[in-house]
């Protein structure tokens, strides 16, 4: 893994935005033809368009991107008590008109949709400055959407000012190539993910925060890094392990740690040596997932929910966990969709644990326990501190 400063591409026209120095494809690059010369596991430090450009055809199988939002933000914002807000206000967010963000927008869609696979797809995410033109440039270009997704932030920031609502939401849209394409999605895997029940297009998850938030000199290493949770369901639902994932604005590289863990390749593309520099530390540090955690299964109140698989995304309790019951007797592996292993029997927490014990029913958040370091521990103990971390 490491960081390419340069590759060899075809020459392209380009006209630099004027404030970010970012280039826009006016001419038609000519990708190489070797599939087997991409730079897996590595960043390509460069404009994204000038990076996609040097790239085969039809040889992405996703692509998951988190552009500029392009916030049009106006003056300085601070809290009630006088502090100010650490909002985005750095030059690659801002353009000069929304013409220039839409140049901008097709020219890297454009780019993305001629290396993914027939059959790949591509996520992109955004706020409501971006994402419905967004949208109309990637139906325009020819992806067929799927679906759009509302992560709903569980702890949003507050609207200072009380003059709109808490904005406490951002868009997923999750596109095909083409209408025909026979993308993938891993169903059965998100329903174990969801406790047995089919995955809903609205995600409750927490912003990135805590030890997960990146910082340098006490700083935040970036002003929008997105939760590995969030890539972690992305990933487990619409690639398989081996794909190649491509991240065109990689940041602090969030989409190539989650790859490591899973078990796919991932090439991104970032300009910002210091968001290269925090990247790499980041992805040599993830460790990845064993193979026979890695599997997943196929197709065939009062409280706020949450299911089994929330805990293993957010990384509560990793893949790959061994738990058992009270009494030691049962042991099972924890597999990266939430579902159990169990003497070659998978299933979710609750009927592997019905299946051990040759009963009916079994609630499995009281059956199944975890060791802390220092004892076991109903895995119920964790669901309860990822609900008192996670409230609003």
């Amino acid at each position: 893994m490491g960081i390419i400063e340069r590759i060899d591409a075809p020459t392209n026209k380009v006209a630099p935005h004027k404030k970010t120095g970012r280039t826009i494809k006016t001419g038609t690059a000519k990708p190489a033809e070797n599939t087997a010369k991409l730079p897996l596991n590595s960043i390509l430090k460069m404009d994204c368009i000038e990076a996609m450009a040097s790239l085969p055809d039809a040889s992405i199988d996703m692509v998951f991107a988190d552009p500029p939002y392009n916030l049009q933000l106006g003056g300085d914002l601070y809290r009630p008590e006088g502090g100010q807000v650490d909002a985005v206000d750095d030059a690659w967010d801002q353009f000069d008109s929304f013409a220039a963000y839409d140049a901008f927008t097709k020219a890297w869609l454009s780019e993305a949709r001629r290396i993914l696979k027939p059959n790949g797809s591509l996520w992109v995410i955004g706020s409501y400055h971006n994402i419905f033109r967004v949208g109309a440039s990637l139906q325009d270009i020819g992806y067929w959407i799927l679906n759009d997704i509302i992560w709903r932030k569980a702890n949003p920031m507050p609207n200072f000012k009380g003059t709109r609502f808490t904005n406490a939401h951002e868009t997923l849209i999750w596109a095909a190539k083409s209408e025909k394409a026979k993308y993938t999605f891993n169903y059965r895997a998100m329903k174990n993910l969801n406790d047995e029940l089919q995955m809903r297009s609205d995600w409750v998850m927490p912003i990135c925060g805590g030890q997960e938030r990146l910082k340098r000199d006490g700083v935040k290493a970036h002003p929008t890094q997105k939760p590995e949770a969030l890539l972690y369901r992305i990933m487990l639902a619409t690639t398989n392990p081996g794909d190649i994932v491509l991240d065109p604005f990689f940041g602090t590289g969030t989409t190539g740690a989650v790859a490591k863990r899973l078990g796919r390749h991932w090439i991104g593309c970032e300009k910002e040596d210091v968001y290269c520099e925090v990247a790499e530390e980041r992805i040599e540090a993830a460790l990845p997932l064993d193979e026979s955690s890695l599997k997943t299964m196929q197709s065939p109140k009062s409280k706020p929910r949450v299911a089994f698989g929330t805990l293993v995304e957010t990384g509560y309790l990793k893949a790959g966990t061994e738990i058992c019951s009270k009494n030691r007797k049962f042991k099972a592996k924890v597999r990266a969709d939430g579902s159990l292993l169990w003497e070659g029997k998978e299933g979710s927490i609750h009927k592997i644990g019905a299946t051990v014990q040759d009963a009916p029913s079994c609630n499995g958040w009281t059956y199944w326990y975890y060791h802390d370091g220092k004892e076991l521990k109903p895995i119920d103990d964790l669901r309860q501190t990822y609900l008192l971390a996670t409230e609003p």
